[in-house]
């Protein structure tokens, strides 16, 4: 599950980055037009989907590296990324795989740091 949940969480960030890309993008035209006509902008919240747009592939992608190591606090960045591109961005069809993806990780994550051990296996320590 962990190495699921890695794989997962990656994903999802990375194709997070290319949504915030955009999202970041169309902030930045949008104001610049704005300021331009009389019209107002079409959507309000730039400083917030700013901090998304940087923020939650970042957290998506740092939660996946930690998976196979730290599934608890992996899951609290995965899902807070999860959390953030649904807030920043809304369900649309180009949010909701990286959504869907680190949702699905963390919950991966959240079993992966209850579970037990399976039979007949040990920890090895490396020094």
């Amino acid at each position: 599950m962990r190495n699921a949940a890695m794989v997962l969480g990656i994903i999802g960030g990375i194709i997070g980055i290319f949504v915030g890309f955009f999202g970041y993008g169309l902030v930045v035209v949008d104001a610049f037009f704005s300021g331009l006509s009389d019209s107002g902008p079409i959507n309000e919240h730039y400083d917030r989907i700013k901090a998304i747009s940087l923020a939650a592939p970042i957290l998506g992608i740092a939660g996946g590296a930690m998976a196979p190591g730290r599934p608890a606090i992996a899951t609290a960045l995965i899902a807070a990324s999860s959390v953030g591109m649904y807030w920043g961005f809304g369900f649309t069809v180009f949010t909701m795989f990286p959504i869907a993806m680190c949702a699905t990780a963390a919950v991966l994550t959240l079993g992966a740091s209850f579970g037990r051990r399976a039979e007949g296996t040990r920890a090895v320590r490396r020094d």
